[in-house]
């Protein structure tokens, strides 16, 4: 372990550990198709002190999402707006699921 405690961020989905060549790599794409997701505002990686660009996992997961649907033939732009409003989507059900639990467990309401 290092002094600053670093190899704890390896567990860390956010932490942005990839240089734009390894994301790419590990993707099977090209930095340009990084730099459009990017372009596109479905992804903003983080800037190392030099300036390159750095890809967490969350992130590399959010642009395999783009992959796949542009290798079926979906344009990039519908590609990203496809892989927001399924986040969105995502997001409501989750709310959704706990305003359920919180009412189940507050029992019906009382007349006053």
């Amino acid at each position: 372990m290092t002094a600053d405690g670093s190899y704890g961020r390896l567990d860390d989905d956010d932490y942005p550990a990839y240089t734009m060549g390894r994301a790419a790599e590990m993707l099977g794409t090209t930095p340009a198709f990084l730099r459009a997701l990017g372009e596109h505002r479905l992804i903003t990686p983080l800037r190392s002190e030099g300036g390159h660009r750095r890809y967490s996992r969350y992130q590399l997961r959010i642009a395999a999402r783009a992959r796949e649907l542009v290798d079926q033939g979906t344009p990039i732009e519908a590609a990203c707006r496809i892989i927001v409003l399924e986040d969105q989507l995502e997001e409501a059900q989750r709310i959704n699921a706990e305003y359920c639990r919180a009412t189940e467990t507050a029992g019906p309401p009382t007349a006053a």
